[in-house]
């Protein structure tokens, strides 16, 4: 264990210089999206709490308007029982929703035809929905990988439907974080709240700034960012600090809409590394490499240690 502490605390050091290398300024932009919609439930709340308070969070962090990307598929699971009005709900709070796909399927790991019919599986289920955009995220920021056939396929079949890519430029995992807790919760670990928000926080502050420097550096401008969230209990119980955390470092939040209208929108990656975000491939299309690309904090082992050294208070 004391090798895990120290491990973190080297971790946490390297980070902050992340975390606070981006001068605050007001051309630091980012849109927020929530994938899996609607999730599993957590052990901290219901989906129905959980949604009762990510709305909340949203509203009282002064977000207009975030995205939705829905799964309508998970309806179909258990913890899917009224996952249509909470879906709805969204949309009322001022929120939109778009096209995860109808199963989350890796497409590396999917015949295209079977890819496309699951997407428009799910276009189905959302086609004349209020708040509905047509953007399509794939699940896993799976884009084929190395399979540029396949994925030119797919992305053809996106242009016959009008579909728009919903890209993240912001990756990170912010799941894991979330397991990790919910893990700890349902086997009655002590752990230090306060701690745990203010790791979220800085993990994703930090990665926010990461891909801002990525993109200066890369692409010589600051394009409007697209932040990588799920509807988890973690984003219920601190997106509304999170949001001050990103305000605080000089990041101004914009509609999901207006991300969008960014001109990266239109510049659609040559290379296979698209599982960082846009940002991340358009960097690698000008010449960086992949390892150089990605948050250190996208890393289930880094998470971990930071996770068992500053918020388990029970060590074992």
């Amino acid at each position: 264990m004391r090798g895990v502490r120290a491990a973190a605390f080297w971790l946490a050091a390297l980070w902050a210089v992340f975390a606070l290398a981006a001068p605050a300024a007001a051309q630091k932009r980012i849109a927020l999206s929530f994938d899996d919609v609607p999730r599993h439930a957590g052990a901290f709340l219901t989906p129905d709490e959980r949604t009762e308070r990510l709305i909340a969070g949203l509203k009282e962090g002064g977000v207009d308007q975030a995205a939705f990307f829905v799964t309508p598929g998970n309806l179909e699971k258990p913890d899917g029982e009224g996952g249509e009005a909470r879906i709805d709900a969204y949309v009322r709070a001022g929120h939109v929703i778009a096209n995860h796909s109808y199963s989350h399927k890796w497409l590396s790991r999917t015949p295209a035809a079977d890819y496309i019919a699951d997407i428009d599986r799910a276009a189905a289920w959302l086609k004349g929905r209020a708040g509905y955009r047509p953007w399509y995220r794939f699940p896993f920021l799976d884009e084929g990988r190395g399979d540029l056939a396949k994925r030119a396929e797919v992305r053809a079949a996106l242009a016959q439907r009008g579909l728009a890519n919903g890209y993240v430029t912001v990756d990170n995992y912010d799941w894991h974080l979330d397991a990790l807790a919910n893990e700890a919760k349902r086997e009655g670990r002590e752990m230090d709240m306060a701690a745990l928000r203010d790791l979220y926080v800085e993990t994703l502050v930090g990665a926010a700034n990461f891909y801002d420097r990525i993109a200066r550096e890369a692409l010589g401008r600051q394009p409007a960012q697209v932040l990588l969230l799920h509807e988890t209990d973690l984003n219920a119980m601190y997106i509304a600090d999170v949001v001050a955390g990103l305000r605080k470092d000089g990041w101004e939040i914009v509609t999901i809409d207006e991300a969008y209208r960014d001109p990266i929108a239109a510049r659609e990656p040559d290379g296979w590394f698209t599982n960082g975000g846009r940002v991340a491939a358009l960097a690698q299309d000008a010449g960086g490499a992949p390892k150089d690309l990605i948050d250190p904090r996208t890393d289930e082992d880094v998470l971990t240690a930071l996770f068992q050294a500053r918020v388990l208070k029970d060590k074992r």
